[in-house]
Parts: structure tokens; C-alpha cells; sequence
């Protein structure tokens, strides 16, 4: 019986000394990282404007015409004085090179470029995206997609106005669209919570990733990174691998002035959200090894949090101070999650946040453990 209850003594110990590293690993990172970018307010939104840089926007589509046909004019139709629009259009089967046609006749600087097909040869977003870039006139790209929407008519203003001699790179929000339903809620909640980490890290010269949704950076850095010949066998990774090679601690900018934000349509069904977010941390073990060491103990200690604090809930003799280290972290959390959602026009996800947040982890958890068993079966096989 006494060695049953020194063993539980040192189980409960044990479980607690987990709980108070845990949090300490979690007001770190939301401290340290998360609090980074969305506090600048003076030093990012009244930022100076630079003199204008020749700018060309690149948009890859495959059977995206009707996204063309309601998103592109608004692309195109930005409040700036010198770009040009690329479009590149990979092998569709719609009525794209139709919508792209009517609309060269309206826009001038509007370019097409096209990829054929050819049934010995298959390829993703990757090769479109390179043609896009090799035939560009000008030094600065801007990336976004053909189902994404500019916020207005300064996206590309706001985005060109860190374009300055010691950047190489610019971070800007791609977020997605309100809809009904608790589907939409998550995909947002995750969609700003995956800005938070990347945004904040940037900010202390750490980037790490972008989102090619809303990503700029220089002609001249892509050719001298060879491009994406290092995973150009991977179907993700144009933006994330992309940043996270070329990124170092001063040539990354982040801009979050809400006229720079593109929106997109959200996934409708969690089947087809499951793939795509699925397929993009295919990505994760390609990044360097201090990025993934901050990401996997960030989402361990998440995880660990939850599940020592349930435990503690059950086995600790005094609860009450349990559940007040639990209540700070809330605290400190819903502090810096309100400024974010309120920066990234997200305020709506305030509420929603407290229960989906600690789904997140277990979600990533999961999705790593399936893409590292699937490429064991497939080395097996």
C-alpha cells in the first residue's frame, strides 16, 4: 500500500512538473513570438512610403475561369502606376484562355502565358509558377491565386511599400472568406492562428514560411535559389519551403495594414479541407531543423498542457491553484488572440477561439502521424 501511494506521489509530481514547464513554453512563445508583429501598430501600419518599384503579379489557374472572370478584373484594376499582370494558365479544361482572351482585350498589362498538355509529362503548381516568373519583366513579384480577391483597390500599394534595398521578401495575409457553419469557423480560427505563428516569428527574424495566397519577393532571389529544384518533387511547398530557404534574420518584411489582405473561398466539406491541409505538411520535414524544433515543441507543449492539467484536475490535492495557472494562460492567450483577430479583421473568431484552440494541436498531431506512416508504407511497398 505505501509503495502504491509513493509511486502515485511521484506520478503526480512528475505530471505537475510537465504542467508548469508546459506553460512556461506556452507564455514564451505567446510572449516572445506571437505578441511580436501585432503590437507594432505605429511602426507597421504608418510605415513611409517608398518610391514606387515596377511590380509583376503572377497568378497560376487551372479551370479557374470563373474565379478569372469575377476576381481577376479587381487584380487588375489596382491603384498603382506601374505593373503588370501575369496569368498563367495550366492546361485548363474550361473556359478559361476565353476569359483570359476578353480580358487582354481590356487590360493591356495583362499577360498570358500558357502551359500545354502533354500526356508523357505531369506536373503541379510549381512548373506554371516558374514559366509565370521567367517571363516577368520586372525585379519584384507578388503572388496570389486565381480564387483569391484583393481587399481593395491598394493591395498591391500596401504590399510594394516594403519593397526597400534590404528586403528580399514580403509576408501578407491571405484569409478566407465568412460563411455559415462550424466548418468555415475552424478553417478561419486555424487559418489566423498559422498567420500568428509565422507573422510573429518573422517579426523577431525568424520567418519561417508565407502563404502564396499573399507572398512577394525578388526575381532575382528565386534564380539564385535555383527556384524550387529542391522539392520540386513535392506537390506543396512553392511558398512555405520557398521562404523558409531564402529567409534570413533581416531580409523578411511583414505587412498587415488591412487594405493588403487577400480572401479566398473556404473549403466546403472537411473531407477536402482534410486533404489540403494534409497535403501541405507534407512540406514540414523539409524545413530547417531550428524551424522544426520551435513548431514540434510548440504543438507538444499544447498538447501536454491540456492533457497534465486534466490530470491534475483528478489527482493534484489542491486543484484551485491548478486551475489558476490554467486561468492566466487563458488570460494571456484571449489578450493577444483579440488584438490578433481584431488586426486581421477576424473578431468574429473570439469566442469560437476558446473551444477550437485546443483542437488545433491534436488535429497537427494526428496529420503528421498519417503523412509519416503513409511514406513508410509506401517505402515498404
Amino acid at each position: 500500500m505505501e509503495k502504491y501511494i509513493s509511486d502515485l506521489s511521484i506520478g503526480v509530481l512528475i505530471v505537475l512538473a510537465l504542467f508548469l514547464l508546459t506553460f512556461a513554453i506556452q507564455v514564451y512563445y505567446y510572449l516572445r513570438y506571437y505578441r511580436k508583429a501585432f503590437y507594432k501598430k505605429l511602426s507597421i501600419l504608418n510605415k513611409a512610403e517608398n518610391t514606387t518599384e515596377p511590380v509583376s503579379i503572377i497568378i497560376c489557374a487551372r479551370n479557374e475561369s470563373a474565379n478569372l472572370e469575377k476576381n481577376l478584373p479587381l487584380v487588375l484594376e489596382q491603384d498603382y502606376p506601374d505593373f503588370e499582370v501575369i496569368v498563367v494558365n495550366d492546361r485548363s479544361e474550361d473556359e478559361t484562355n476565353d476569359v483570359l482572351k476578353r480580358l487582354a482585350g481590356q487590360y493591356p498589362h495583362l499577360r498570358v502565358s500558357e502551359v500545354r498538355n502533354d500526356p508523357m509529362f505531369t506536373h503541379g503548381k510549381k512548373l506554371a509558377l516558374t514559366l509565370g516568373i521567367k517571363a516577368s519583366a520586372n525585379e519584384w513579384l507578388l503572388l496570389t491565386d486565381a480564387d483569391c480577391v484583393p481587399d481593395g483597390r491598394n493591395w498591391l500599394s500596401r504590399m510594394q511599400r516594403n519593397f526597400t534595398a534590404n528586403t528580399d521578401l514580403v509576408l501578407g495575409y491571405g484569409g478566407y472568406k465568412k460563411e455559415k457553419g462550424l466548418l468555415n469557423l475552424i478553417i478561419r480560427f486555424e487559418t489566423v492562428f498559422t498567420a500568428m505563428q509565422y507573422f510573429g516569428m518573422a517579426t523577431v527574424g525568424k520567418a519561417y514560411m508565407g502563404v502564396g495566397r499573399n507572398l512577394a519577393y525578388r526575381k532575382s532571389v528565386f534564380f539564385s535559389n535555383k527556384g524550387f529544384a529542391s522539392h520540386s518533387n513535392l506537390y506543396s511547398g512553392d511558398d512555405d519551403l520557398f521562404v523558409n530557404e531564402t529567409a534570413n534574420e533581416s531580409n523578411v518584411a511583414v505587412e498587415m495594414h488591412p487594405e493588403s489582405f487577400t480572401w479566398s473561398d473556404a473549403e466546403k466539406t472537411f473531407k477536402n479541407w482534410y486533404n489540403q491541409k494534409k497535403r501541405h505538411l507534407t512540406t514540414g520535414p523539409r524545413y530547417s531543423s531550428k524551424t522544426k524544433f520551435r513548431l514540434i515543441i510548440e504543438n507538444l507543449s499544447r498538447v501536454a498542457f491540456l492533457a497534465s492539467f486534466v490530470l491534475l484536475l483528478f489527482t493534484y490535492p489542491f486543484p484551485e491553484y491548478v486551475l489558476i495557472v490554467f486561468g492566466v494562460l487563458l488570460l494571456i492567450k484571449g489578450i493577444i488572440y483579440k488584438i490578433v483577430f481584431t488586426r486581421l479583421n477576424e473578431s468574429i473568431l473570439f469566442l469560437p477561439s476558446l473551444v477550437i484552440e485546443p483542437i488545433i494541436p491534436l488535429f497537427y498531431s494526428f496529420l503528421h502521424f498519417r503523412n509519416l506512416t503513409e511514406r513508410k508504407r509506401r517505402r515498404w511497398n
